[in-house]
Parts: C-alpha cells; structure tokens; sequence
C-alpha cells in the first residue's frame, strides 16, 4: 500500500527578527487552508546582519540584541509550528562560517536547536519529502532559480533564497513532469537590514508554498493598502 502523501506548508526567508509582523498569520491561515500535515522553513531564518560579511548598516542592533530580538520572533514561530523541517540557509550559518577560518570546529558552538529554543524543529540542509526536493538555494541565483535547480537535480524543487523570484515552472517528458518552485520571502522591507534593496528595480515578493499530494501551489500574501495582511 503507498504510503499517502503530505501536504507541505514552505515558509519563505523571515529573517528573524525583520521578518513580516503579519507573515506568520499569513502562514497559519494558510496551514489550516489547504490543511497542512507538514511544515518547511525554506532556511534563512534569522538574518544574522550583526554578524554579516558586508557593510552593516549604523541603525541595527549589535549582535547580542540581535539575537535576543531574533529569538523572540522564533519563539512565535515555534509556538505556531513546534514540528518543522528547517532548511539551512546562508544567514543561519554565518556563525559557523565565521568560525572556521578561526580554526573554531563545530563542536564548540551551539547547535541550531539549543541557540534558538527550537525542540521539535529538524535542522538541516536539504529535505525530500514525497520525491520533492526543499533546499534553501544558497549560491543559486538566475532569473528561474528553482526552475534551474531542478533541471539540475533532475527532480521537483522548493527554494527561497533569492527574494525577488516567486512562483511556479514546469518541464515535462514523456514519462514525468518537474517543477521548480520559488517559494519567496517573508520579510519587512521597510526594515534597515534590507536597506540596501531601496533603489533595486526588482523587489522582493511576499509569499508562500505549498505542495499538495504533489502537486504545488504559490500563494502571494495580499499586503497592499487596504489587504489583509497590511502592516
């Protein structure tokens, strides 16, 4: 007898603690919408910018006041999904990447589960669920970029990453059929850590996923003065 297959609830990038104040509504009216059994945080779930590699804008908290307001956001999270697969992005890893040139192995820092208060959330860098492939796309980029990653793994595909690339493509052969899907992201643009996107022509696209018996669907969060979910 085959096994029946989930319906996946896909968060996009929060970045906490600048992640959307109305995307976890989002994403719970969403859950209990299509009836979800399984969620995925695409990955780039804090966004570390205390911490980054680039130019650190002078209005955003140090690195302990990041992480105490990051962990705030999570709590929320956890308390609305306390079972989840975590995708690993490239903002989660910073403390780790910044360790290693040190030499620093990663036995001697945290793991994600005890950093962020998260029992019940499965952290790694790649999921299938249902011969679907959830990763969080690091270093992938293009104007299809799950589109591509598929066409790679030679299987469907589920990433973020990449904040300005939302929505669904398919390929098909004789014997299948493939999509990519580009989740999008949950963040607050108006925040100083996105600064830097101000006088991009290309903005990033508020949204969500879902895979239902394999099948996917791409959900765009109405924010726009007058929506649901205007801040």
């Amino acid at each position: 007898m085959q096994k029946p297959k989930k319906t996946v609830l896909a968060v996009g990038d929060i970045h906490a603690p600048v992640d959307h104040p109305k995307y976890l509504k989002f994403c719970k009216d969403l859950y209990d919408e299509y009836d979800c059994n399984e969620v995925v945080l695409i990955g780039d779930v804090v966004d570390w910018h205390a911490i980054s590699f680039h130019t650190k804008h002078p209005e955003c908290p140090g690195p302990r006041d990041e992480y105490l307001l990051a962990k705030k956001r999570i709590r929320k999270w956890h308390t609305a999904f306390p079972k989840a697969k975590v995708c690993i992005g490239n903002h989660d890893a910073r403390p780790m990447r910044l360790a290693e040139p040190q030499g620093i192995p990663e036995e001697f820092l945290k793991d994600y589960n005890t950093l962020w208060g998260t029992p019940g959330w499965e952290w790694d860098y790649e999921f299938i669920i249902d011969g679907v492939y959830y990763f969080h796309g690091t270093a992938r980029g293009g104007v299809h970029p799950a589109y591509n990653a598929m066409k790679d793994m030679l299987m469907s595909v589920v990433m973020g990453h990449v904040h300005t690339a939302a929505g669904i493509k398919w390929l098909a052969n004789p014997q299948q059929r493939t999509f990519g899907m580009d989740v999008g992201c949950g963040i607050d643009i108006e925040a100083f850590q996105f600064a830097y996107g101000k006088h991009m022509r290309k903005r990033p696209i508020l949204a969500a996923g879902i895979v239902k018996k394999g099948i996917p669907y791409h959900e765009i969060m109405p924010m726009s003065l007058g929506e649901r979910y205007h801040k």
